[in-house]
């Protein structure tokens, strides 16, 4: 999630090793039936299968897209729920739009109905409803296909937008996004005026992302690249696939590329030609650094590529599974800010959770894990959890209502949420809770996860819940 200018932690990072992650890794290197080759265990085998094309214009200010998703529902569904986010206010108010031309269910036109959700006035609504034409039993596998036409914002300050000087757009959560959690249904959480995520998704196989791009643009995308570019009629198309992801982001420009690899993943940085402040091998520096960091303490990336772009309009950091887009700052002054972006491809990338109901399960794991590995001490922040008045586990619809609700939710969910954490930490015991964390990541790898889940996996742990209940993150124990 995005890590507004109000809030800055500050550190040097220094590496921690988890007791537990190299048991993990044996595990799946015997072969464990239900563990992935990185240590964790495999997606579910009905999740939903998504293809994905997209055609960018010439000047980059248009996408049009086509959407196939194969969707298995383990509960019976009278329709579909896709969610349209770059319709969500600060989005759509720099001129980003999405929106749904055509849908077809099991090869039958569909009449999608569209509810503003939280939009702004004038913009494309947020929730798109399929009625089916009856109900279908759980276990029933949808075939289906939507068109749809983005429309980006110049200069936006987003995971959407096209850049005013420069070549390059990028376009993250912008496609028809299924809302649905396994055993809950479908989420419908209204868009609010926070700068902050508001998706859930299930993890998803991503079969194949294409992107015809016009030739000589680079292409920044989700997954692995498949293949070598293929160039037609002044298009160029880029192919991706990915085992589990519950989101994609797509970057396309006059781009430097850097590659390497990192302790087995493959890193790819890209920047405008036009220039960024620091040079792309910083920036694979700072990302190396901070993924064996990151790693170290919560156990192998969950990713085989990680795609990060560098973008002259954004201003901090915004999270995607296996990729992340930064502003143009400086990598070593902003350390941080690396170290809690890839801290999120564990906390909403391998572990998700719905982002409007419970944001706190992934920003103030991510700030967490960021003071962890910047060895912030727990005492240097004065029990802030005592002072925050218990509201770390609101949604994001309660801070829409405060008078500064980007600014107050920043402060609270990531800031006093993070320290939260550390004081947990410190109290219950670094060994003891770094394996509590690692076995909730087992449990809920490729899942969402809910307060409950923490709970649960903190069960051992009184002194660390106690921490957690004082700061609102968890209910009152009954």
């Amino acid at each position: 999630m995005r890590v507004l200018d109000t809030f800055r932690v500050v550190g040097t990072l220094a590496a921690l090793v988890l007791l537990g992650s190299s048991c993990t890794a044996d595990r799946a290197a015997e072969g464990e039936p239900g563990v992935a080759a990185d240590g964790w265990p495999d997606a579910s085998d009905t999740r939903p299968v998504v293809d994905l094309d997209f055609v960018v214009s010439e000047d980059l200010g248009t996408v049009e897209g086509r959407e196939r998703i194969e969707f298995t529902p383990d509960l019976d569904v009278c329709e579909l729920v896709f969610r349209l986010w770059p319709n969500k206010p600060l989005t759509a108010e720099a001129g980003n739009a999405l929106e749904v031309t055509d849908v077809l269910v099991d090869d039958r036109p569909a009449r999608p109905e569209l509810t503003a959700a939280g939009s702004p006035e004038g913009a494309p609504g947020t929730l798109l409803g399929v009625p089916l034409p009856s109900c279908v039993p759980a276990g029933t596998t949808l075939d289906v296909l939507l068109d749809f036409t983005l429309t980006l914002g110049r200069g936006t300050d987003e995971r959407v937008g096209v850049a005013r000087a420069g070549d390059v757009a990028w376009f993250g959560t912008a496609f028809p996004l299924l809302a649905w959690e396994d055993g809950r249904g479908w989420a419908r959480d209204p868009a609010v005026r926070v700068a902050g995520e508001m998706a859930t998704s299930e993890a998803f196989r991503l079969r194949s992302l294409e992107v015809q791009a016009p030739s000589g643009y680079e292409v920044l995308g989700t997954g692995a690249a498949i293949g070598a570019p293929e160039q037609a009629d002044g298009l160029t198309t880029h192919r991706f696939a990915a085992p589990a992801v519950r989101d994609v982001t797509v970057t396309v420009g006059r781009l430097e590329v850097l590659s390497r690899q990192v302790d087995g993943v493959r890193l790819h940085v890209g920047a405008p030609r036009s220039g960024v402040r620091a040079p792309l091998e910083d920036w694979a520096a700072q990302l190396e650094r901070s993924i064996r960091e990151v790693a170290d303490l919560l156990g192998p990336v969950p990713y085989e590529d990680v795609w990060v772009s560098v973008l002259p309009d954004q201003t901090d950091g915004v999270e995607f599974p296996g990729a992340i887009q930064f502003g143009d700052v400086s990598p070593g002054d902003q350390s941080w800010l690396v170290a809690h972006e890839v801290a999120h491809l564990w906390f909403h990338g391998l572990v998700g959770n719905n982002q409007a109901r419970d944001p706190w399960l992934d920003e103030s794991f991510a700030t967490f894990v960021q003071l962890v590995v910047d060895d912030e001490d727990p005492s240097h922040h004065d029990d802030s959890s005592d002072e925050a008045g218990g509201d770390v586990g609101q949604p994001m619809s309660y801070w829409a209502t405060l008078d500064e609700p980007s600014t107050e939710y920043v402060h609270e969910v990531y800031q006093v949420g993070g320290e939260a954490l550390l004081e947990a930490r410190a109290i219950a015991g670094e060994d003891e809770l770094d394996e509590a964390l690692v076995g909730y990541m087992r449990d809920h790898a490729h899942g969402i996860a809910e307060p409950g889940d923490v709970e649960t996996a903190f069960g051992d742990l009184p002194e660390a819940l106690q921490v957690l209940r004082r700061a609102g993150a968890l209910a009152d124990a009954p």
